[in-house]
């Protein structure tokens, strides 16, 4: 930290240099297969925070070239036309990526989006397949937020490797896939939830704390090591408007960098997004290259599995 105050993390430098690179390549997928990849947006009732998220990856969509299509269900509809409008968008040969937004209403369950999506579009790795592969060390989709949240500290050169850091969340589509891609960095990672015991026990200790609750103000600076790196990945709508699950006042008088929220890893999530769909694209019309399962990159010393 410096005497103003901590690094901020910011997402949107780092966005906006992979949406330059994306719109040279959609471009240029555009001439040799005579079409645009279009993502798919499926978005059921009315929560808030997901309608904010929700413009953001459309506009993300225009500004690097690809096409964003909203499939948006009213907050009364049923499982069964969920996994109808998930089976036509599978079907659409032009749609190359389809996320569902989360949360979904209580009554439909996870499990309508999971067995009904295709996992070669599902680009936000929520099929068992593609979370199958993160968990092996395989290549898959991986979910788009939590690469983010790796993405955005080591873009930002923080040292990961044999630091310790604690993911606060054990969602499948953050904290979990958040915790194996930081083991991937060399993090020995501890996963705190609803259910543990003396949670700011757990988060002194971090080196890096990656906060995945979904509970504004969750962590304050008295749960917080000094010199703590922190990656934000809450969005909350509160009277203020839109927070994480950090409270920024008390954090910044404690940690050396923090990702703000808005502004952190939200930008990084819609720029993933858009590399996923254009990989989902490629894969689509000419094939993977290589068909056999691809091992993630790694930096295993030699012979080494530990």
């Amino acid at each position: 930290m410096t005497a103003s105050g901590p690094r901020l993390l910011l997402g949107a430098p780092i966005a906006t240099e992979m949406r330059a690179r994306l719109k040279v390549e959609m471009a240029a997928f555009r001439r040799r297969h005579g079409f645009t990849p279009t993502l798919a947006v499926v978005f059921v009732g009315r929560d808030a925070p997901s309608a904010v998220y929700l413009q953001q990856i459309l506009r993300s969509c225009r500004n690097a070239g690809a096409v964003g299509r909203l499939v948006h269900l009213p907050a009364g509809e049923t499982a069964a036309h969920l996994r109808r409008e998930i089976e036509l968008l599978n079907a659409d040969p032009l749609v190359s990526g389809i996320i569902v937004q989360m949360p979904l209403p209580k009554r439909i369950p996870l499990s309508v989006v999971i067995d009904a999506i295709d996992p070669a579009k599902d680009i936000d790795g929520l099929h068992p397949r593609n979370f199958g592969l993160l968990a092996l060390g395989y290549e898959g989709f991986l979910p788009a937020t939590a690469q983010a949240a790796v993405e955005i500290l080591k873009r930002s050169g923080i040292a990961l490797e044999g630091r310790h850091a604690v993911v606060v969340g054990r969602s499948n589509v953050v904290g979990k896939p958040a915790a194996l891609l930081l083991l991937r960095e060399h993090c020995t990672v501890t996963v705190c939830h609803s259910r543990t015991v003396d949670l700011g026990a757990h988060t002194r200790a971090a080196d890096i704390v990656v906060v995945a609750a979904g509970r504004p103000g969750l962590i304050t600076g008295t749960m917080l090591k000094p010199g703590a790196v922190v990656v934000d990945v809450g969005i909350n709508m509160v009277a203020e408007g839109i927070v994480g699950d950090v409270d920024m006042a008390s954090a910044s008088a404690v940690v050396s960098a923090i990702s703000p929220v808005p502004g952190g890893v939200g930008p990084i999530t819609n720029a993933i997004l858009l590399q996923h769909l254009l990989r989902a694209a490629r894969d689509q019309v000419e094939g993977p290259p290589d068909r056999r399962l691809r091992r993630a990159p790694t930096r295993h010393p030699a012979g080494s599995t530990t």
